[in-house]
């Protein structure tokens, strides 16, 4: 009992709340018992290509789980992603095309392997299209059935959306009880989600009662706060550090946080015990540039290895402390024709549209040989050797052909 005791313990780190904490105690023993593994479930849907950090919080705690004997159950939400997660959304979600959808998939399972055991004895991937997209009308409307008007409203977004007079679309009424429905048919022992999460993942608890299953341990996780230090981490708002960054980006983003941002990071990011976190964020025992280098090398190596962190660590203190020249830099080949600004900065792969070429110049965010570039539409010829540089992290040098 000892070892349960201790395996919740370490489960409890970063949670913000167990439903229940008793009966978490009571699966891992009786999992221990019959030797059994317990299935834990995360579901994402693919409503984008990436994974970024803010989704390794969750799934760092599902390889914790992996790392105890269990089965981390990873659904692909290829047929709730048509619908659109109405969670902490004020106006209802455009549904995605199955083309779109499955474009975004095909990158998750290989970004997963960046955080979780793949090993099959331990890991699942099961799209719950396999299961939604044969649901009858008849199989709809008993599904619906089990919740009411009323303890639909009860969650925050739709209370709020109902008061103040904006629609609600009755598939979004739909999205909960998918996502409970995948509970159903993947028999969760465990489900893991962010805190947005929590209505969403209470209603798998219902439909497995429903179902005569028992049911799922819910366990909910604070969401990262993204780079600007305000807003939930997402690629839609730019704040996003991704899994598969360069080793150099990964780590220039972590530096550019604040340094209230980095016992939340710490803790949710890495395995270092709890009062060393405590001394490495307090300014009095830890200068903060030192502390974040050491969190910025730590979340590097974790993606990538130790060797290619320190790289990463000594090429932004040439970049930024001592304002030299990155070693590395893309060389772009380029024809001398006259090209301008925003067109020139695209084609350099600088950034991936000329929306955010012409925001980036705006901002003053572009510089040639340390000169910066004011307007989106000068004319611009380009020179061998020439030093592009978009923002703080991104160069480029330029060769002539």
């Amino acid at each position: 009992m000892a070892d349960i005791k201790a395996q919740v313990e370490q489960i409890k780190r970063g949670t913000v709340e167990i439903y229940n904490e008793n009966e978490l105690a009571d699966r891992l023993a009786w999992a221990a018992k019959e030797k059994k593994q317990l299935r834990i479930k995360l579901g994402m849907d693919p409503t984008a290509p990436d994974i970024h950090l803010g989704h390794t919080v969750v799934m760092r705690k599902m390889r914790q789980f992996q790392d105890m004997g269990h089965k981390a159950v990873l659904i692909i939400g290829d047929y709730t992603a048509r619908i659109g997660d109405p969670t902490g959304q004020n106006t209802t979600r455009p549904m995605l095309s199955g083309e779109q959808i499955e474009k975004n998939a095909q990158t998750y399972i290989e970004q997963a392997g960046k955080i979780l055991d793949t090993n099959p004895d331990k890991f699942e991937v099961r799209p719950n299209g396999q299961w939604l997209a044969d649901l009858k009308l008849a199989d709809i409307i008993k599904l619906t059935s089990t919740m009411t008007v009323a303890r639909m409203l009860e969650r925050d977004t739709f209370e709020l959306r109902y008061k103040a007079g904006d629609p609600i679309s009755i598939h979004e009424f739909l999205y909960p009880l998918m996502q409970g429905y995948d509970s159903v048919m993947v028999h969760a022992d465990v489900e893991l989600g962010g805190t947005d999460q929590t209505f969403n993942n209470l209603v798998g608890r219902d439909l497995q009662r429903f179902n005569n299953q028992k049911p799922q341990i819910v366990i909910t996780m604070p969401i990262l706060v993204g780079l600007d230090g305000k807003q939930k981490m997402s690629k839609s708002k730019g704040n996003y550090i991704g899994v598969t960054d360069e080793p150099k980006d990964m780590f220039g983003k972590v530096m550019s946080i604040s340094d209230e941002m980095m016992e939340n990071y710490y803790t949710l990011l890495t395995d270092l015990p709890t009062e060393k976190i405590k001394e490495l964020t307090d300014s009095n025992k830890t200068h903060p540039k030192l502390a974040k280098v050491l969190l910025g090398k730590t979340i590097v190596a974790q993606f990538y290895n130790e060797a290619t962190a320190e790289v990463a660590a000594a090429e932004f203190e040439k970049v930024f402390a001592q304002k030299q020249l990155p070693d590395n830099m893309p060389e772009i080949e380029i024809s001398a024709e006259p090209i301008a600004a925003a067109k020139l900065v695209v084609q350099c792969k600088l950034v991936e549209t000329g929306g955010e070429a012409k925001r980036l110049i705006a901002g003053g965010g572009f510089t040639i040989d340390g000169e910066k570039i004011a307007d989106a539409n000068q004319m611009l010829t380009p020179k061998d050797g020439m030093i592009l540089k978009a923002g703080k992290r991104k160069f480029a040098k330029l060769k002539v052909i």
